[in-house]
């Protein structure tokens, strides 16, 4: 009889029942991470992709070009292009804590049209809206999104869009439903 599911339709491995491979990725994801959240409660269980990924989410938390407000403009865009609604609702949470009005997150996760008075923050916007959507980056955009962000946070968005998408679809095929905990760590 199969175990019973812990995080959405995923059953996680208590950690005394881990293979030694597994319990160095969990090492290494909380010394990157500080904890255990979201879909690395399952990448955990593919040791090496933990051992990748951990930095890579670690890198977006802190010391990269883009402010918060940034980032979460991005992040709902592409949680929500994905209607996984485990990170879209923890981000739709975090976009608002942020400082981002509520109106503004509402209809980016609803895929309404919206603007930002900052021209940094409506670049992000229509750059993750027209990546989203796998649209063409007309010339006016990359030119405004470089000289908004430069190079490196053209970047910055792009692999941030990249690493949530991962995210993003890893919760979505799990069916990781909204404030899942799992099992305690």
């Amino acid at each position: 009889m199969p175990e019973t599911p812990t995080f959405g339709r995923f059953t996680e491995t208590p950690y005394d029942r881990m293979t030694a491979e597994q319990k160095e990725a969990y090492h290494s994801l909380i010394e990157t991470r500080g904890r255990l959240p979201g879909p690395t409660k399952i990448w955990v269980h593919n040791p090496k992709l933990a051992k990748a990924a951990g930095p890579l989410g670690a890198y977006f938390r802190t010391g990269y070009s883009l402010s918060e407000r940034e980032r979460e403009i991005a992040v709902n865009v592409i949680c929500s292009k994905w209607h996984s609604i485990y990170p879209t609702g923890a981000h739709e949470r975090a976009g608002k804590a942020a400082g981002l009005p509520a109106d503004k997150v509402e209809a980016i996760l609803s895929g309404l049209p919206t603007s930002f008075a900052d021209a940094r923050e409506q670049v992000v916007y229509e750059m993750a809206t027209c990546l989203a959507n796998s649209r063409w980056v007309a010339r006016g955009l990359y030119d405004r999104a470089v000289a908004a962000l430069g190079h490196e946070g053209v970047t910055d968005v792009i692999c941030l869009m990249g690493y949530y998408s991962m995210v993003s679809m890893t919760l979505a095929f799990y069916d990781v439903p909204a404030g899942a905990e799992g099992m305690p760590r």
